[in-house]
């Protein structure tokens, strides 16, 4: 993959899971990264892992970076552009999961999860989309989810509700873009079961952001963790998606197009026959 080599990528969320993949992906395909994330620990084993591969500071640096906050997302903007002097690529990744019942479920846990997935997605563009319109052939990938076009997962309404806001503005402003002939391209990664940490989400959640102690919660997160153990996609697989979608500039990149597609039918059929989509099962 020619495209990438000697370009700069962004990857937030980077250290870990869907992101670390993408990071991996992109050094092997010739481009510089700037990982960033929220957890210093991670970064670390991220970087010396890197280095054990022979990805050395001149080709990859680490970032800690709260995207929940403007002023932190553009001061790794700065410090990219300070080490590999632009910005052609941004996966807007970072993402984390709470829930439980609807009427238990405080608001710093819905701020929390809107503040990481959608204003961190949104803190992202607005930052990097003067960087990336200074080059051609630049594009942004907004990490969504399958829940995007399969909504209703039980116990996970903040992070559904996340997602399919990351869909909205992302398309919006791929015709926002396409209107005004940007050379920016978007996409929306919409995973389905992923090999990630994301039902263990709940490590980095702040002090003001309880612990969810609902059974039928831990029996949904449980059942979504089994499923992705058992079929999910390695997060490789995804990056590898990622990578060629970027060279084709297609907008959405489904990894598990089956479960998208029956969602929206269900969601279509829905709204002619007024017949509501079978509850669903977390992680199906």
């Amino acid at each position: 993959m020619g495209t990438f080599t000697n370009r700069t990528a962004v990857v937030t969320g980077g250290a870990s899971g869907i992101g670390f993949g993408l990071t991996i992906a992109f050094l092997e395909a010739g481009a510089n990264v700037a990982i960033a994330d929220i957890e210093d620990a991670a970064l670390d084993r991220a970087l010396m892992d890197l280095e054990g591969r022979g990805f050395g500071p001149n080709r990859v640096i680490g970032v800690r970076t709260d995207v929940r906050h403007v002023e932190d997302v553009q001061a790794l903007a700065d410090r990219t552009v300070e080490a590999f002097g632009a910005v052609h690529y941004l996966c807007n990744n970072a993402g984390v999961e709470t829930g439980g019942s609807f009427g238990k479920i405080p608001e710093s846990a819905w701020r929390w999860v809107m503040d990481v997935n959608y204003f961190g997605a949104l803190n992202g563009c607005r930052v990097f989309l003067p960087l990336l319109e200074q080059h051609p052939e630049t594009h942004i990938v907004n990490t969504a989810s399958v829940a995007a076009f399969a909504s209703g997962a039980p116990m996970m309404i903040p992070y559904c509700a996340s997602k399919m806001a990351i869909l909205g503005l992302t398309e919006s402003l791929e015709a926002e873009l396409r209107t005004n002939d940007s050379n920016v391209h978007l996409s929306v990664l919409a995973p389905g079961p992923v090999r990630t940490n994301m039902t263990n989400a709940e490590r980095n959640r702040p002090a003001d952001v309880p612990e969810v102690h609902e059974e039928a919660r831990k029996v949904a997160i449980a059942q979504l963790a089994k499923v992705t153990q058992e079929v999910g996609m390695e997060p490789s697989q995804v990056a590898e998606q990622v990578l060629q979608s970027i060279e084709d500039k297609r907008f959405f990149i489904l990894t598990h197009p089956e479960i998208a597609l029956k969602g929206i039918r269900d969601r279509l059929n829905w709204m002619e026959t007024g017949e509501a989509p079978p509850r669903r099962v977390a992680g199906k």
